[in-house]
């Protein structure tokens, strides 16, 4: 099955608990230590500013707080520029990616009511 390092970033509001989390934890660490250690899956990354992996994990700090998690933005504060424009985030994360990221929630168990852009 597929490796996701990254959601789609319009799936983010519908991750499931295990899934968001797990995705703070990973932006967490890739926008920490992490940052340039290649790894197959998420090399993409890489090619672009800091700020835009930053972004990303800003929104997903924003449905951690809107599901009454708390995110420690300690990582984000103070180093990055907010609101990069491009949607996606990463350009990456296009149609196909977004239909991966949903088979691979549905090999998990996870069927997401997803309307797909045509």
């Amino acid at each position: 099955m597929f490796k996701i390092r990254l959601w789609h970033e319009e799936l983010i509001t519908k991750l499931p608990r295990q899934q968001l989390l797990g995705q703070w934890r990973e932006t967490s660490a890739l926008l920490g230590n992490g940052w340039g250690r290649k790894h197959r899956i998420v090399d993409y990354v890489f090619k672009y500013d800091k700020n835009r992996l930053a972004n990303y994990a800003y929104l997903i700090a924003i449905e951690m707080e809107r599901r009454g998690y708390k995110a420690n933005l300690d990582i984000l504060d103070g180093k990055y520029v907010y609101g990069i424009s491009d949607t996606p985030i990463y350009p990456e994360h296009n149609q196909s990616y977004l239909k991966e990221c949903i088979d691979n929630l549905a090999g998990k168990g996870i069927i997401l009511f997803y309307k797909e852009e045509t």
